[in-house]
């Protein structure tokens, strides 16, 4: 049973890990990383959800995510995710956070309050060598920042919608 750190909505720790599925049940505050592969190319590396996913199914979302473990900080949760996710053993200096954001979102018997610091890897690899976790992961590629960002200018229902860190995202690659 995975436990996560509870936190209030201003991001400080409360002291208390709870039950991964009871966060959700009752929307407690956690955080989960968030982390965008960026080419030499300045294309942005996407997965599709595995259709195995309670959340978002089958849809494009951030390069690799997750939650941060009872008892880990954000840099470990990090590494931990993009091996897992996506095969990669990386280092701590590889990534830069580009800044944080909160998420909120509820349906019928979910409350998913995070709190997401966005990491930006840049990094050149090859997505069909990439050893994708099935359970996690259907498949990787890599789209340009202008393409992504018509998506989200367009809603697109394919795509997992997370407004607050587009514009952190796109910022970010504006400059």
């Amino acid at each position: 049973m995975e436990y996560l750190d509870i936190y209030d909505s201003n991001g400080n720790s409360l002291g208390k890990k709870v039950p991964r599925k009871e966060v959700h049940d009752k929307g407690l505050w956690h955080r989960s990383v968030h982390v965008w592969v960026l080419n030499s190319k300045g294309e942005l590396l996407i997965q599709k959800r595995s259709h195995l996913k309670y959340n978002h199914p089958n849809m494009w979302d951030i390069s690799v995510a997750g939650h941060v473990s009872a008892g880990d900080n954000d840099v470990v949760s990090v590494l931990r995710e993009v091996e897992e996710e996506i095969g990669l053993k990386l280092k701590p200096k590889n990534f830069l956070q580009i800044g944080e954001v909160k998420q909120i979102a509820e349906r019928e018997g979910y409350i998913n309050n995070e709190i997401n610091p966005v990491y930006v890897v840049k990094i050149d690899l090859d997505p069909n060598k990439i050893k994708k976790q099935e359970s996690e992961v259907a498949e990787v590629k890599f789209i340009s920042f202008k393409e992504l960002k018509r998506f989200m200018e367009n809603k697109d229902s394919s795509f997992v919608q997370h407004p607050e860190e587009y514009k952190l995202l796109f910022n970010y690659l504006e400059k």
